[in-house]
């Protein structure tokens, strides 16, 4: 108990020094909470939609009946159906008491009178459908009338608002089958989630009409039991009535709740883990931070410790007592750390209403293992952190009493330490040059995971042996030309090592991952830049801006385009289908194929390895192409026969494998067939859309086929025309994107370490106060004084920097050989962004070492020379 009390007053007693810590814990242990508060949060609002929506027993088409993931609306044009009549069947089934069939397809763009599109521009789809039923149970009428005639629609209130649409507007639908005029009949509010997407109903003879183009088919039936039967049972007999499971899906309520989880839940996952993975980072950042605090404070408790070893205290107790003080700040920032989290999880929800996702706070859900997680995590890490120094702390003996605080290091531990972090970075470094010698990237990442993580373990245990080298090449640099002051400021940095190296690691972590992401995203963009030069052949590229096909009347008004004038020599579609393959060794696999015309040869040119691609679009029959890694995966060669079933109506077919081509980093793993080759397999209905078109110019006219052809596709404002520097552009824009969100995300681990600064400078001042009032004393004034200090604290950060931009160009090159492998072949080091971190780094040495210098300068000189 008088443990625990001591270990109370102490932490009370140093409550301006353990904050800096604390906050560590603090936001570290936020991020953890709030990422798990947000994203169960998101699945009980979906949960909540599904299970509001769903009937007892959901009908639809059997999964990819067609085949293939890319099989999907977006894909093929129209969405998968089942038979009108079958809704009859359904409710002659004893114990249904109602089936409501309905329409709905995410291939739509809908158009205002200003030609713009109200679709969502963050990847969420635009749902047209039926009103039926069915919608009542999530969706009701605010303004306006459900529509009822192939003129009307109804729009959804989040994009009625976003766009300032208003009953009674006019608006085109574009769809697979036509351009339909609109007027709005009604605006429609969700009743639960709206999960971002913009949702257009029209009545159901318009909806088949503009969706399935007249088709009499629903896209799913809704099937509502009158009680006699449980779900289970009820989906049995109708799967009895109908035929089983073989050409339709039958599913419950709850199987559809969690079919629908399930597919939501994969999405989530990735981003719940990523977000941890940030908050790791943060969470081993904040480990040096704490280290360094329990080592400093322990130092200068030094002749306390001794004090308290003379009049009886064990090592035992002296050691409790450091770990509960520790104990007390880890649960203190946990708890801290959990409510921040729950305020970070309801800032991401209101942020997402920018997006058109109206998160509810009612749906915020806490569930007990949040808190638990971040107390259990956040203090564990403060313990595990403060083990050593409380170990140390332990082998104070009572005649430190009679010694100054601050006592050194121990010599032995350090070489030991050195040596084993030599050996690992050598080990990690070896590891990385090792990439280079792999064949395929999947056995290079395992070289490059355990290369990142024993050169960073490396770096961080040999860190301290690195200070005196690095520190003494930075003085010389930077520092001698401040004179006396620039030399006390090094050898200020150079005084303990072991703790200039840790507060250096610290940063050296964050440093290291953005140099490593940005040689990557560089490397990428180069990579790109080179292979769009060296095979687009093509003067523009016409693609959707919202992730669907392209529609038959674009397709048609490019056509036109080529037809009626003389400035574009070539219009090729490029489709992606998928099918399955069989070797002739009986391997099966499922693959992506594009199939174009023979204009591709020259719109997308491919090195050939062996074999002639001409042959695979204009030899009878066809053939295909596949690149060189997947030919040697699969042990074919030209010549040979594969089986590859389209999942259309005619059967499989047997194609032979006519040309194998370099590896691509625009055609990755993507095999290649003829037009003719994928219509004569598949047929007209099941054939996807065309996922972008190639256009060619004829010499000396790109210009004169620009204008004709922004002028033809002027009503399709989903469509955006680029020629190859614009390509370009747009493939640097949306790297750079991600790589500013990962940088965002970075930043608390830099943060973290920027307070690791802030608390080794702080505690350095108070342990050398005595120091700081005798340099006062024999003249150094309060500028100088303060100038000191930051001189000392740029060191810390530009070692930690140098460091971590090294780290991080070791990171980059080897990711760059398996990027490589898959085709992205140059390496590109971004030495603008270089050149900003260690900028970057010096300003942060400049930030941190603002409060501590302030404070020293403050020190009345008789006080601090009286301190001991």
């Amino acid at each position: 108990m008088a443990v625990l009390r001591a270990s109370v007053r102490n932490l009370w007693a140093h409550k301006g020094r353990m904050a800096l810590s604390g906050m560590a814990v603090l936001l570290s242990v936020a991020f953890v909470c709030g990422t798990l508060v947000f994203t169960a949060t998101m699945t009980t609002t979906f949960d909540k939609l599904f299970a509001r929506t769903a009937s007892d027993v959901m009908v639809g088409p059997a999964e990819r009946s067609r085949g293939g993931s890319f099989d999907l609306p977006s894909a093929v044009g129209k969405p998968d159906t089942v038979p009108a009549a079958l809704a009859g069947e359904v409710a002659a089934v004893p114990g249904v008491e109602r089936v409501t069939g309905s329409v709905s397809s995410p291939l739509v763009v809908v158009v205002d009178a200003a030609n713009e599109n109200i679709g969502p521009t963050t990847g969420a789809p635009t749902l047209a459908g039926a009103w039926s039923a069915v919608e009542p149970r999530s969706m009701e009428v605010r303004e306006g009338a459900p529509p009822s005639g192939p003129g009307e629609i109804m729009v959804d209130a989040d994009t009625a608002g976003r766009k300032n649409l208003a009953v009674g507007d006019r608006l085109r639908l574009l769809t697979a089958f036509g351009d339909f005029p609109v007027r709005i009949s009604g605006i429609a509010a969700y009743t639960v989630t709206n999960p971002g997407a913009t949702r257009l109903y029209l009545d159901g003879p318009a909806a088949r009409e503009f969706l399935l183009g007249g088709e009499e088919a629903f896209t799913e039936l809704y099937v509502d039991g009158d009680g006699s039967l449980t779900d289970e049972a009820l989906r049995d007999a109708v799967a009895a009535a109908i035929g089983g499971g073989g050409e339709y899906q039958l599913r419950t309520a709850q199987e559809y709740a969690d079919d629908s989880r399930d597919a939501i839940g994969e999405v989530m996952s990735v981003v719940r883990y990523v977000l941890l993975g940030f908050a790791g980072i943060a969470l081993l950042v904040g480990v040096f931070l704490i280290v360094n605090t329990f080592s400093m404070l322990v130092a200068q408790r030094t002749r306390e410790i001794g004090l308290l070893r003379a009049i009886g205290s064990g090592r035992g107790q002296i050691n409790r007592s450091v770990l509960i003080e520790a104990l007390l700040l880890g649960l203190i920032g946990s708890v801290l750390g959990f409510g921040a989290g729950i305020g970070l999880a309801v800032g991401l929800m209101v942020a997402l209403r920018a997006f058109g996702m109206n998160l509810s706070t009612d749906d915020l859900t806490i569930g007990w293992s949040v808190p638990v997680t971040g107390v259990v995590l956040g203090t564990a890490v403060t313990l595990l952190a403060a083990y050593v120094p409380a170990r140390r702390a332990g082998r104070i003996t009572p005649m430190a009493a009679l010694r100054d605080a601050g006592t050194p290091g121990d010599v032995r531990a350090g070489r030991v330490r050195a040596a084993l972090g030599a050996g690992c970075a050598v080990a990690g470094l070896g590891l990385l040059a090792g990439t280079a010698a792999v064949e395929s990237a999947a056995d290079g990442a395992l070289f490059l995971a355990a290369g990142i993580v024993l050169s960073l373990l490396g770096l961080i245990l040999a860190a301290p042996a690195l200070v005196g080298l690095v520190v003494r090449v930075l003085g010389v640099l930077l520092l001698r030309v401040f004179g006396p002051v620039g030399r006390l400021a090094e050898r200020n940095a150079l005084r303990n090592p072991r703790r200039t190296g840790a507060t250096a690691a610290a940063l050296m972590i964050g440093l290291a991952l953005v140099s490593g992401l940005s040689v990557v995203g560089s490397s990428m963009v180069a990579s790109a830049t080179d292979e769009i030069d060296a095979s687009v052949g093509a003067d523009f590229m016409l693609s959707p801006s919202n992730f669907g096909p392209v529609l038959p009347d674009v397709s048609a008004a490019v056509e036109e385009v080529r037809a009626d004038g003389d400035a574009v020599a070539s219009v090729t579609e490029y489709r992606v289908l998928s099918a399955t393959a069989t070797t002739p060794d009986g391997t099966v696999v499922d693959r992506q194929l594009a199939a174009a015309q023979p204009s591709m040869l020259e719109d997308l040119r491919v090195s050939t390895v062996a074999g002639d691609l001409a042959q695979v679009y204009e030899k009878p029959g066809g053939g295909l192409a596949l690149d060189e890694d997947e030919a040697a995966a699969l042990g074919l060669g030209v010549g040979d026969e594969v089986r590859v079933d389209f999942a259309g109506d005619s059967g499989p077919a047997v194609l032979t494998v006519r040309a194998i081509t370099e590896k691509s980093a625009l055609e990755g793993g993507v095999w290649t067939v003829s037009l003719d080759t994928a219509r004569a397999h598949l047929g007209p209905e099941a054939l996807p859309l065309p996922s972008l078109l190639f256009v060619t110019a004829r010499e000396g006219r790109a210009e004169e086929a620009r204008v004709a052809l922004e002028a033809a596709l002027e009503p399709y404002p989903q469509m955006e025309l680029r020629d190859q520097y614009e390509l370009k552009e747009q493939i640097r824009e949306q790297i750079g994107q991600l790589l500013n969100m990962v940088y965002g995300l970075l930043a608390l681990a830099i943060v973290v370490a920027v307070l690791g600064v802030v608390n080794t400078l702080a505690l350095a001042v108070v342990e050398r106060t005595r120091e700081i009032g005798l340099l006062r004393a024999i003249g150094l004034s309060r500028r100088q004084l303060r100038r000191m200090i930051r001189l000392e604290s740029v060191v810390i950060a530009l070692f930690g920097a140098l460091l971590g931009v090294g780290l991080g160009l070791a990171w980059g090159a080897a990711s760059h050989r398996l990027m490589a492998l898959e085709g992205m072949r140059v390496l590109e080091i971004p030495w603008p962004v270089i050149t900003v971190v260690f900028a970057g780094a010096a300003l942060v040495g400049l930030v941190a070492a603002v409060a501590p210098a302030f404070r020293a300068g403050q020190m009345n000189i008789l006080t601090a020379i009286g301190t001991e």
